[in-house]
Formats: structure tokens, C-alpha cells, sequence
């Protein structure tokens, strides 16, 4: 058995297809129907009949992911499937091989694998900053097998953590292999291989926020991701003051508008930087303080995201309650980083640049 990465869109445009029914692959719409591709030859012959004037290079990496669709993949192995439209990770169970699906409408769901998908919502700060780096490897379909891949993400599946790679940890500094996108494919330029495992991450929107995340993580863990956020706070507008390192009766910051914070929104502000999600308690528990001091509204950064359980709690409170995982965090700090103090940007060192995104999948 192993896991397989396998994306859903360049930009998400299959995800709730696959989730719905309970499906993985899809895309290669100009290949036919390759139940009858018994080899990797007849893969590559349907492969260069669909794309004539492809390189050969192309041609391989092609034919490498379909046949790991078309034969490799076989039930009990493990499908990952990064969202697009959340910034989630789904994981699920491969349920039954190849299908093609050769009545449905869009052409691009016909190359299929039946997946029980177990969870669609576990948040990327759960995963820790070397097997999110294997995950973002340059394909739409890949075994992924670098840095205990397999073993973490079946433990990932069963507890919502990454329990780390303690076995085979990853050498500090170690040099990667620079390889070239190639846009609209998902592929890289890795010479005429048609070998699916593992190909190198490439520097995308989502591997940049990966590693700015994987920084927050390091050096604002427990009351500094408090700082940072009230920082964040001070700059859309608020007067906050912050508690101590320590107890704090479910209330790390008191903030509001006007010169004194006293105007109205007021809002108090519970922040949880733990790795795993968070349940309903602390979501009950910010909910009674924000009535007991009499707030307006309420803020829970939950680093790690909500569990089931507290997310119905936040349903019904939605006038009044937000939650910022990881991702909003990152989203916020963005939006204002020119403007923050000195202090926290020379402790998060960012340079503004224009990156291709080549990502697809």
C-alpha cells in the first residue's frame, strides 16, 4: 500500500466532483478510454496518438501519471488531495481502480478512481514543513514516499497531527534539484523519465505561504502568535490591550475603536496556536466571556482550525464569531504587512515579488 498525491484542478474546478461522488483522477480529456492499456506502452502509444506534437519529455511524464491511474493505484492505497478552494487537505481510501467514465458530460472527470474519502477539512498547519514540501511536488498525479510520507499520513488520517518524521528526519540545509515548470500540465521538465514518484515541489503561491507559515510556527508559537495578532488588529484600526503569558480566563485581547478602544465594534479575542483543531469548549467558553464583558463580537485564531463539534457552535453564532485558522492569519498578515511596526517585520522578513504560478492540476 502507499499514498498518492492527486490534485483536482489548476484551480480547484474538480474538487467538489470528486468529493461528491466519491471519485479521484480526471483530467487528459484529448486520451481515450484506456481500459484496454494493459502496459505502460499502450499507455504511451494512447499518450502520443493525443498529443502528436508533444516533446518526449512531456509524452513520459504524461504516460507515467496515467498509468499509475490506469494500474498502479490499487485499492487500500491512500489518496491526498490538496483543495484549491479551502487550502484543506482531503484524504481518503482508493476504493476501486481505473474506471472510465465515458457517458459523463465534462470530459475532463473520465479517467476515474473510486475513493472513500475519510476527511476533507485537515488545515496545512497540521502537517509539518518537510512532508508538506513532498506534498507540493510539480505533478498532478505522484507517489509520495520522502520523508515517511506514507507512514505520517495514515497517523495524519487517524489524529489530525503530523507526528513529524522521526525516523528518517530530513538533514538541515539539504540541497533540492531545481527543475523547470511546465504551465497547464503540472508537470516538470525532468527529462524523458516517466517515474511518478516523488518529483521536486516548485515555488508556487501555496509553497510560499507553506514556508511563511512553517516560520509563524517557529517563532510566534504560544503568546507570540498573540502579539502578532493584536499587531494586525492595532493596524486595521483597533486599540488592544493584550494579556500577560498565562492564564488568561479565555481572554488574550480586549480591543475596540476611537482613542481610547472604547468605541464600538468592541471585541475580545481568544488565540490557540496549537497544531490540532479546536473543540467546542473553548468556543462556549469565548462565548460567555465575550457577554461577560459585555463585547460586541468575538475573535478565535485557532492555528490549527475547528474540530466538527465546534464549527456547528460557530454556525450559530456567525452574527458575532469569527475564526481565523492559519490561513486567515496569513491572509490578514498579508494585507497589512507594509504597515506594521518595525519590530514584527524584522521578526517576519518578507519581500514582496511576482511569482509565476505554474501550478496545476
Amino acid at each position: 500500500m502507499t499514498a498518492w498525491i492527486i490534485r483536482a484542478g489548476k484551480y480547484g474546478e474538480r474538487e467538489q466532483w470528486a468529493l461528491q461522488k466519491g471519485l479521484s483522477g480526471g483530467g487528459w480529456f484529448e486520451v481515450a478510454d484506456l481500459t484496454a492499456a494493459t502496459t505502460k506502452d499502450q499507455v504511451r502509444a494512447a499518450v502520443e496518438t493525443a498529443f502528436p506534437t508533444a516533446s518526449a519529455g512531456r509524452i513520459a511524464n504524461f504516460t507515467g501519471q496515467l498509468w499509475a491511474i490506469r494500474h498502479t493505484i490499487t485499492p487500500g492505497d491512500l489518496v491526498v488531495m490538496p483543495l484549491k478552494t479551502t487550502k484543506k487537505i482531503a484524504l481518503g481510501i482508493c476504493a476501486r481502480g481505473y474506471e472510465y467514465r465515458a457517458d459523463d458530460l465534462d470530459p475532463n472527470t473520465r479517467h476515474t478512481l473510486t475513493v472513500d474519502w475519510k476527511t476533507t477539512d485537515i488545515p496545512r498547519a497540521a502537517i509539518k514543513d518537510d512532508l508538506l514540501n513532498t506534498i507540493n511536488g510539480a505533478m498532478t498525479v505522484f507517489q509520495a514516499s520522502k520523508n515517511n510520507a506514507e507512514q505520517r499520513l495514515r497517523r495524519l488520517l487517524d489524529t489530525g497531527l503530523d507526528p513529524g518524521n522521526n525516523t528518517h528526519p530530513t538533514p538541515t540545509g539539504t540541497a533540492t534539484t531545481t527543475t523547470t515548470a511546465t504551465a497547464a500540465t503540472g508537470s516538470f521538465d525532468g527529462g524523458e523519465a516517466d517515474d511518478v514518484v516523488d518529483p521536486p515541489a516548485i515555488p508556487t503561491l501555496e509553497t510560499i505561504r507553506d514556508r511563511v507559515r512553517t516560520h509563524l510556527v517557529e517563532n510566534f508559537r504560544g503568546h507570540g502568535l498573540t502579539e502578532l495578532v493584536a499587531g494586525i488588529l492595532r493596524v486595521e484600526g483597533y486599540v488592544c490591550e493584550v494579556s500577560p503569558p498565562g492564564p488568561d480566563q479565555g481572554v488574550d485581547i480586549i480591543a475596540g475603536r476611537g482613542p481610547l478602544g472604547l468605541d464600538s465594534p468592541t471585541l475580545i479575542v481568544e488565540v490557540k496556536s496549537e497544531d490540532g483543531s479546536i473543540g467546542s469548549p473553548v468556543v462556549r467558553g469565548l462565548q460567555g466571556a465575550m457577554s461577560q464583558h459585555r463585547a460586541d463580537q468575538c475573535l478565535l485564531v485557532a492555528w490549527g482550525g475547528l474540530n466538527k463539534q465546534a464549527r456547528a457552535e460557530i454556525r450559530t453564532d456567525r452574527l458575532t464569531t469569527r475564526v481565523w485558522d492559519a490561513d486567515d492569519v496569513l491572509d490578514h498578515l498579508f494585507e497589512v504587512y507594509d504597515r506594521l511596526p518595525d519590530e514584527l517585520r524584522m521578526r517576519i522578513r518578507l519581500t514582496r515579488a511576482w511569482v509565476l504560478d505554474e501550478e496545476t492540476g
